[in-house]
């Protein structure tokens, strides 16, 4: 690790269970060279996506379980991509509305969008960011959009009261150090290790606590808006980009894991995904006398992708395909359905 991503970590969370998982994940070679005291968006990516990998595995013990034997064989964790949801809508509070919370941040790190994935069963959108400087290296996003609208009236009633306290975790001064960023492609390292915090911050809950009978309300039509009134823009899972897909379930299996029954496969054949159950987690509500509760929910939760190759038609080249598939999104999906 370069010295630039350990003093990032080390300012993003210096707890010794976040150093400890960022270990775990497997770092491009090209970033051995670096300028000391100077950041990279490409460094500075790369240290966001794994903050909030240990973040994730603090929060998904079966995930945590997988990666800690992945550690103890040797091996890393090929970082594949982060999931997070929001909700088009314009009743948000002062976040904004939808993608655009998460595209502000994304586009000065140098990501750009990879592709588009209506899906239509679920009432979504899904849209996947690459990194420019390194897309099949440093791992990708995929940031899904709810559409309110298309749901019942009492629904959306209860969108705007859950989503209508929402604050924006990202300061004046953050803000600021991104249009630097864009500009220059690049941050002093004190700036970047001043940066780097806040944009853990953003995924998160930036709502407060939910009246259960919304969530009730929100449950009965999505079972992903139900997560996001509960857990909001937190990782929503993060991937393991594995050689064999099917080897991996079948080993996660015979160890009594709760791995998804099928592996979904794309249109194309060449993306190949699996996933853990989501972890249940505990989270407070508020009742009808305006009484605290707690309920047993789907947290987050661990996935698996095998990606074969394509021809470029550039290059003629073999490339990882980087794309990913609405079926197989929307399968994956189900893993936070509450039971």
């Amino acid at each position: 690790m370069n010295s630039n991503l350990a003093e990032l970590l080390a300012v993003a969370d210096a707890s010794s269970s976040t150093e400890h998982f960022v270990r775990c994940v497997h770092i491009p070679t090209f970033l051995k060279t670096h300028r000391k005291g100077l950041v990279s968006r490409v460094e500075l990516a790369q240290a966001l996506n794994m903050a909030l990998f240990a973040g994730l595995l603090l929060r998904v013990p079966t995930g945590r379980a997988y990666t800690e034997d992945v550690l103890a064989a040797g091996e890393r964790v090929v970082f594949d991509h982060g999931a997070l949801r929001t909700v088009l809508w314009p009743h948000t509070g002062s976040l904004p509305s939808g993608e655009s919370a998460f595209t502000r941040i994304f586009e000065p790190l140098g990501y750009t969008l990879n592709g588009t994935y209506p899906l239509e069963r679920i009432a979504m959108t899904g849209r996947s960011y690459a990194h420019a400087d390194a897309p099949a290296e440093i791992a990708q996003y995929f940031l899904s959009e709810l559409h309110p609208e298309r749901f019942s009236p009492a629904f959306q009633a209860a969108v705007t009261r859950v989503l209508g306290t929402s604050v924006d975790p990202l300061t004046p001064r953050a803000q600021v150090l991104l249009q630097i960023l864009r500009a220059e492609r690049q941050l002093p390292l004190a700036q970047a290790c001043e940066l780097l915090p806040v944009l853990v911050q953003c995924f998160g809950r930036q709502h407060t606590t939910p009246h259960l009978a919304d969530y009730l309300t929100l449950r009965r039509e999505s079972a992903e808006m139900a997560w996001i009134a509960t857990e909001g823009n937190a990782f929503n899972h993060a991937t393991d980009r594995v050689p064999d897909v099917f080897g991996v379930a079948n080993a996660q299996r015979a160890l009594g894991r709760p791995i998804k029954e099928s592996v979904e496969v794309s249109q194309s054949g060449r993306v190949k995904q699996t996933a853990f159950r989501a972890d249940p987690v505990q989270r407070e509500f508020i009742g009808e006398q305006g009484e605290l509760l707690s309920r047993e929910v789907p947290g987050s939760f661990y996935e698996f992708i095998t990606r074969d190759t394509l021809l470029d038609p550039v290059t003629g080249q073999a490339v990882l395909d980087l794309g990913f598939d609405a079926g197989n999104a929307t399968g994956i999906f189900k893993m936070t359905a509450a039971a």
